[in-house]
Formats: structure tokens, C-alpha cells, sequence
């Protein structure tokens, strides 16, 4: 009896509590210190049973008043965008990686797995990168996946992500998961799904897997030392990374070997991919940049701790290094490893970075004309790339007699798609702007090992008749005309950003500029809504067909007395990060050749799209003010 009083007192004094902590939130609402969105998944941590362990923590964090730090954890779920979940790591919270939302992201991908596949599918394998939390959360994945019944394999020590979709492929599984934020800012943290395919997965799967994500409610938990005990969970490591570099390897297309590079890991695993098969496959002169040798999520020698090498302040820090060892040129990856950035020396000894169209182009031009040399060339080869990235690709596979892909949404997903639809013995090279680059059929997605591979290449064929990596750009720019680009990101961060990117792409699609800077634009394609709309007067005046996806792309000319200059604009919202991303290009204008000197050229058409980028900008400002 004694017993059951105390009982109902306690659950009374509960009940008391929880009214006092949601009469907290509700005041925190209304004084416009947390959002509704913020207040509505902060409830269902307070009130639902499977998050009682955070319980005294949330409360502590209500008592002290820690508003700001519970609206950046629950001001929104995360979703899986172009590259699976991605965000800040934190302790707790629904907008953040922590350990509920990686346990969360597990179960939803183990229960699509057994609801989607056969037994024999019933398989996963795991990598993780250097990032603080990685390993944390790749053995949290692991130990769920083992509850579920899923034979499990976990890489041993940190490995690159084209290795992961290497492995899906080699091991047979019906799934893998990378735990990865790519090259994002230290505090973040991701997950990555690979289908079966080795490929990303695409949308119809996130959204299943979203769903079974959101429908999680006490997840199943095996302990991962027992688990590992008795196989369920099984470590790999060497017999992988030898198969994944004679894959690579085996790919080569030139016997050339005579050039000094500088490579940088990023302090990411590059140095496990792409410097072991460089090393392997005989270049004996690159050289890893020590500075940026240690695998650490900190990052503490990249500039700014950000190690992106799309960013021109990541490779001209290598600088410095590359002239002591007068390096021919610089490659610095990404933490993960799936995409490599490019610098090249040029004749008066200074390094001029190469963005990644304009690498693409390279290595575009560079498989191609290798394979047409060893006679295997055929009409039924294809190069695949994204609506994002340089329409100069087209021109450069008509010169060889090949078919471009380029109706492809951002994302290396639909490279790895078009790979198995279009048949992956026909392709011979995929990329996107954002410096990702794939040749080969060994993967299924981005890999800076090949590119590595093929760039070093290309580099000592070039050297070998006494030319340079800038050269060739030159002559293809030659053959095919000037084409420049560009890229203007208004990064808008937490609830408000969203509705601000939200404000932005509403604008640009009922009432979109109809001049920016000097350009006039004459036609929008709207992949969202499916149609073409003229403009000024944003009339519909033909249907667009796949694929769907929320991206804009405005067509213009500019004429001046030099010539015609063709612009491009394309907007879409980030899936990975709180930014709208624009790509600007300046290239001829249809059915025109460019006659004006290559060096006049150069800078008539980059102010042109100075200009572009300019009055875009300006642009923006207004519509968000």
C-alpha cells in the first residue's frame, strides 16, 4: 500500500514537472526566444518515451534558460538531401548529429533494408572518415544494424568514400553508410547511404528511407564489442584496399610517369586512396605535404580549419611547399576523399588553380583521346555531367564522336544512375563543377583517386612534349571557344534562412529579374514545375521533361561590339548545407564562333561575367531586404 502511495506521488510530482518545463517553452515561444517548429520536436523529446534519457538534460537546459542552444538543436529535422543527413554535431536534438540521430538514420536504413531486399541483401558495410565522432558514430551504426539481423562489415581504421561504394560492390551488400560531412567545417558530421549499386541512393529510396527514419521510436540496440565477438559485426580493412587500388590502378591510360607533384590529404584519408595508388602505380615523385599529413578532425592546418579545396585559400597554401620541391603542380582531396582540387605551375613559376569544369574539361579531352588512340572509341561512348556544370562539354565529346549526358540534377547519384541505365561498359568518364570526377566502372560514385591518377597522367604526357596542364586549356579553348564560370552562394542560416532561401527561389520563379547586369535574359527552364517560360514576360511556352528537381536555369546574350557573349544562370538551394547556390557561365553565344584573340577573349568575356555575378548579387539583396 506504502507502496503504491509513494508510486502515484512520484508520478504525480512527474506530471507537476512536465506541466512547469512545457509552461517554460510555451513562454519562450510566445517572448520569441524559440520557434514553433523548435518548441514542437522539443515536445516530443519531453513527452515521448524512447528520448527519456535526455530527459534530465533538456531540463537542465529549459532551467538554465539555454533557449539559443535548444533552438539550434530541434529548429528542424534533418532530412537527407543530395548527399544523405548532414549538419552540426552536438549532444542532443533533432537538427544536429548526435548519437539519436545517427541510431535514428540506422534503424530507418536496416528497416527499409529488410522491407526492400531479399535475405541475401540483408548486408551492410561501414566507413568513416577522420572527423571528430566518426568512428563513435559508424560503431553506433554498426550496433544497430546487428541488432536488426544485418550482417555487418566495419572498416578498421578510417578509408575514403569511393572505397565505401568499392566495397558495397565487392562484398555484395544491399547496403553501405559513410560517416562523412565531406569537406565541411569541423562541427559537422553526416551520413552517407550507398544502395546496392555502390551508387548514393536516389530519391524515391531517401524518401523512403526519410520515412522509416521519422517513424523510429525505440530503436534496437546490439552491444558492439558482443556483436563483434560473435560476427555479426565483422572488421575489413586490407584485403579491401588492395582490390580498391588494382581497380583504380588498372584503369591507367599512359605509360608517362616524369612529373613532380604536391599532394595534401587535407588531413582527411586521401592518403590511404589517392597517394598509395599514385605511389603504386609509379609516381614516384609526389610528394605528401606533411603539414596536412595527420589524419585530424580539427583540421588544424587547413586554412581556416575549413578543408575544402574547392576553395582557392586551400591550395594556395600549398604553394609555398609546392616551390621548394618545384612541383610541376598541386592536388589536394577533401577529407573523405571523393573529390580532388587542381593547381598547375605556370611558365613564370607562379600556380595558377584550374576549378573543376575547367579540370574536367582536361580529363575529359584526355580519356577521350586516349581511348581513340587505342582504337576503342565508339559512337555508343558517353560522358556524363550535371545541368550545373560547363555546357563546354558538349563540343568537346561532338569532337570525338560521343554522346554528352548532361540532363542530370546536381548530385553524383545520377552520374552513378545514368552509369547503369545508359550501361557501364559505354561509359567513360562522368563530373561535376564542384570538382568530382569518375572514370572507370569499379565505383559508383566521385573518386579522387582516378582523377588523381588520370591528372598525373595527362601532366607528364603533357611534359613529355614540353607543354604544361595550362597549355592544353588553352589549346581546347582554341578549338572550342572561351568559356568562363562562376559561382555565387548566399549562405542563410536556422529557420529564418530557410524562409529567406525559401523568398529567394519563390521570387526567381514568379518574378525573376529580367536584366542582370549586362546581360538581357531571354528564357528560364524551371526543372521543378516542368516547363520553358519566356522572358521578360515569364510565359509559358513549352513543357520540360525530366528530371524534377528544384533548380532554375535563365539563358540570356550579351552583344557588344566585340561580339556576342552567350550567359548562363543557374539557381538551386543546397541539399547539404542552409545556402542557395547560383553557377554563372560566360561562353559563345549559339551558332557563333568566337574570331577575337584568346587572350582579348579571356578578358572581354570574365568581366562580362564579373559583371553577371554583380548585379545577380545585388539582385538578391534587394529581394531579401
Amino acid at each position: 500500500m506504502q507502496n503504491s502511495a509513494k508510486s502515484i506521488r512520484t508520478e504525480l510530482n512527474m506530471a507537476i514537472e512536465l506541466n512547469n518545463v512545457m509552461a517554460s517553452v510555451s513562454d519562450a515561444v510566445t517572448g520569441g526566444k524559440l520557434s514553433q517548429a523548435a518548441a514542437r520536436n522539443l515536445q516530443t523529446w519531453l513527452t515521448q518515451p524512447q528520448y527519456e534519457k535526455y530527459l534530465p538534460r533538456l531540463r537542465q537546459f529549459i532551467a538554465e534558460e539555454q533557449w539559443q542552444t535548444l533552438q539550434d538543436s530541434f529548429w528542424e529535422r534533418i532530412q537527407f538531401g543530395t548527399a544523405g543527413r548532414r549538419g552540426p554535431m552536438s549532444e542532443l536534438g533533432t537538427a544536429t548529429m548526435n548519437e539519436r540521430t545517427i541510431a535514428e538514420s540506422a534503424h530507418g536504413v536496416a528497416v527499409h533494408v529488410k522491407q526492400s531486399l531479399s535475405p541475401d541483401g540483408h548486408r551492410a558495410v561501414i566507413g568513416y572518415d577522420t572527423r571528430n565522432r566518426s568512428q563513435e558514430f559508424a560503431r553506433i551504426t554498426a550496433s544497430v544494424f546487428a541488432a536488426h539481423g544485418i550482417k555487418t562489415f566495419l572498416f578498421l581504421s578510417h578509408r575514403a568514400s569511393p572505397e565505401l561504394s568499392f566495397a558495397v560492390r565487392e562484398l555484395n551488400c544491399g547496403v553501405g553508410v559513410m560517416i562523412t560531412a565531406s569537406h565541411n567545417p569541423p562541427a559537422d558530421n553526416g551520413f552517407k547511404v550507398f544502395a546496392r549499386t555502390g551508387g548514393q541512393v536516389l530519391d524515391d529510396e531517401a524518401a523512403a528511407l526519410t520515412a522509416a527514419v521519422e517513424a523510429a521510436t525505440e530503436i534496437p540496440m546490439s552491444d558492439f564489442f558482443t556483436a563483434l565477438n560473435d560476427g555479426r559485426i565483422e572488421l575489413i580493412g586490407e584485403e579491401i584496399d588492395q582490390s580498391f587500388i588494382r581497380a583504380v590502378v588498372s584503369n591507367s591510360l599512359s605509360k608517362k610517369r616524369n612529373i613532380v607533384a604536391l599532394f595534401s590529404p587535407c588531413h582527411g584519408v586521401g592518403e590511404t586512396s589517392v597517394f598509395r595508388a599514385v605511389r603504386e602505380a609509379g609516381f614516384n615523385q609526389v610528394v605528401i605535404h606533411s603539414a596536412q599529413r595527420l589524419p585530424d578532425g580539427n583540421f588544424p592546418f587547413a586554412p581556416d580549419r575549413f578543408p575544402n579545396p574547392e576553395r582557392k585559400v586551400v591550395l594556395e597554401s600549398l604553394v609555398p611547399r609546392a616551390k621548394e620541391i618545384n612541383a610541376d603542380m598541386i592536388i589536394a582531396s577533401d577529407p573523405d576523399a571523393d573529390r580532388i582540387g587542381l593547381s598547375a605551375r605556370a611558365t613564370d613559376g607562379s600556380y595558377t588553380i584550374i576549378n573543376g569544369n575547367r579540370t574536367g574539361m582536361l580529363l575529359a579531352d584526355y580519356i577521350l583521346k586516349q581511348h581513340r588512340a587505342s582504337g576503342s572509341l565508339t559512337p555508343q561512348h558517353f560522358i556524363a555531367t550535371t545541368l550545373v556544370s560547363s555546357p563546354m562539354i558538349e563540343p568537346v565529346a561532338r569532337a570525338y564522336g560521343v554522346r554528352s549526358i548532361r540532363n542530370l540534377l546536381t548530385g553524383f547519384k545520377y552520374i552513378g544512375d545514368a552509369m547503369d541505365s545508359e550501361g557501364p561498359d559505354n561509359f567513360l568518364f562522368g563530373f561535376e563543377e564542384s570538382i568530382g570526377f569518375l572514370a572507370g566502372s569499379y565505383v559508383r560514385d566521385k573518386d579522387a583517386t582516378i582523377a588523381g591518377l588520370y591528372l598525373l597522367e595527362l601532366a607528364a604526357e603533357l611534359k613529355a612534349e614540353g607543354k604544361s596542364l595550362l597549355n592544353r586549356l588553352d589549346e581546347l579553348f582554341t578549338e572550342h571557344g572561351y568559356y568562363c564560370d562562376a559561382q555565387l552562394a548566399k549562405t542563410c542560416t536556422g529557420e529564418s534562412g530557410r524562409q529567406q532561401i525559401q523568398q529567394i527561389s519563390a521570387a526567381l520563379r514568379s518574378s525573376p529579374p529580367a536584366v542582370v547586369g549586362p546581360v538581357s535574359l531571354t528564357s528560364v527552364e524551371d526543372y521543378k514545375q516542368h516547363e520553358i517560360r519566356s522572358l521578360p514576360d515569364n510565359r509559358k511556352v513549352d513543357s520540360l521533361p525530366q528530371p524534377t528537381g528544384d533548380l532554375l536555369i535563365f539563358d540570356g546574350v550579351v552583344e557588344t561590339p566585340q561580339g556576342a557573349t552567350g550567359v548562363r544562370i543557374a539557381a538551386r538551394p543546397s541539399g547539404t548545407e542552409p545556402k542557395i547556390k547560383f553557377y554563372l557561365f560566360a561562353h559563345p553565344a549559339p551558332r557563333q564562333r568566337d574570331q577575337m584573340l584568346l587572350s582579348e577573349l579571356k578578358k572581354h568575356r570574365e568581366e562580362i561575367l564579373m559583371a553577371v555575378q554583380n548585379g545577380l548579387s545585388q539582385w538578391i539583396e534587394a529581394t531579401i531586404a
